[in-house]
Order: structure tokens, then sequence, then C-alpha cells
């Protein structure tokens, strides 16, 4: 495991409404939705953890006091816990404008994600790339129910492909900031992750990438909801 430097940050981003898994987030952020047994939030808290991180500042919103009575100053988890709150909804990025005392780097991660990813290897891979931001992904893939036609010039078709399936990468809902990203987001204002491509896109800054292919989700649909109660034996190894 690389060697990583002390007081590490992590910026946990917990401030949707999580509308997608209702009925288990009508009354709970979905952030404190459990597996099994385990808040989704408290199983990223300990991995941060164990990987070395010592500050963690959680972005709230809705239902910002419910988060905050269960996780208190983080203590019990060894670490320390700020959180900052969002008086409007800011979306993916624009919370991180909120929040005071970043360091030069910092991990920014969604409060909905289950993964076994290194978070200290992360860093240490960003530190090595010399970019502003480095974003890890995954591979995933989705069915196309239909049959699908390619067709020529003339309007034949040349080619069918019965209910393909294709593959994509995808953002794994987890970054690693350089504070010189944040001169790109408008303070207080929405901003989202796609904006924020979108501009370091147009501005020619280099963006780098982080291919992961060990256990990731995004626990935003009840599909993925379940899949990841499936796979508790698995979950527990991440916190055991």
């Amino acid at each position: 495991m690389p060697s990583t430097p002390p007081n590490l940050t992590a910026v946990i981003l917990a401030g949707g409404k999580g509308t997608r898994l209702l009925p288990h987030t009508a009354e709970t952020p979905k952030p404190l939705v459990k597996v099994g047994q385990y808040p989704i939030i408290e199983i990223l808290l300990k991995c941060l953890q164990r990987a070395g991180f010592t500050r963690v500042c959680i972005a709230v919103s809705h239902l910002s006091q419910v988060i905050v009575d269960a996780l208190g100053d983080g203590s019990r988890f060894d670490l320390q816990i700020q959180y900052s709150q969002e008086e409007t909804p800011l979306s993916t990025i624009g919370p991180l404008t909120l929040i005071e005392d970043l360091p030069e780097q910092f991990l920014v991660v969604n409060g909905d994600i289950l993964t076994d990813m290194d978070f200290a290897a992360l860093m240490e891979y960003h530190r090595g790339q010399q970019v502003p931001l480095t974003v890890a992904t995954c591979q995933r893939e989705s069915r196309n129910d239909f049959g699908v036609l390619e067709i020529g010039s003339t309007g034949m078709v040349t080619d069918f492909t019965e209910k393909p399936t294709f593959s994509f990468t995808v953002s794994a809902g987890v970054y690693v900031f350089s504070r010189d990203v944040l001169q790109y987001v408008p303070k207080g204002e929405r901003f989202g992750f796609d904006q924020l491509m979108e501009t370091l896109l147009e501005n020619s800054v280099p963006v780098a990438t982080y291919p992961y292919d060990g256990y990731w989700l995004d626990i935003g649909r009840h599909e993925d909801y379940q899949q990841a109660n499936e796979d508790i034996d698995r979950i527990k190894g991440l916190i055991d």
C-alpha cells in the first residue's frame, strides 16, 4: 500500500433527496439507508479511516440534522467530522465552494457509494499525475432491448444485432481534486459534475482517470440497493 501523508481530507456529498429510492428515503436521508445493519455512509467512513484519512467534511442539505445526529463529531469512527450546510441545493460540485480550509489535494466521494477501492492509492495516483482533477472510473454494461440496424449510405441494411449490450466508461462518483479546480466553480451556485467537466474541457484543463475494476455500487436505484443487500457478506468485509 502506498505511504500516505498525515491529515488526509475527504469530502462526502450527502445533500441529495434520494427520490429514486423512495419509500426507503421518505424519512431517512439516503446516506443513512441501511445495507444489512450498516448505514451506507458509516461503511464509507470506516473505509476512509482505514485508508488513513483523518478529516471528513460532510456536505449536507436534505434532512441534514438527522445526519448530524447520527454521526456526531466522528470520534466513534476515529475521524474528525465537520458539516457544511447548503441552504439551497447546489448539486454535486457547488457544495465544495462552501467548505473552508480545504487542503491542496482532497478526496470527494458521493455519499451513496459502496466500494472496496483503495482511496489512499487513488490519492497517490493523483499526485503522480500532476493534474488538477482525477476521476475514478468503472466499466458498466447497458443492454438495448431492441434489435439494432446498421444502415449504409444507400439506405440499405448492412448489419443487424438483436438486443446488443454496450459497454461504457462511467464516473464512479469518487474524485481527487486539487484546490485550483475550484476557480472554475461559481461560489454558492448550483453546479454539477457535468458542468464542471464541460467547463474544464472548454478551458483545456487536463483531467486524469483512475480505472477501477473492483467492487463498486452506486446505491441510487432500487435494483442497486437490492444488489447491495445480496452482497452483504462482501460488504461486511469492507469494515471488518
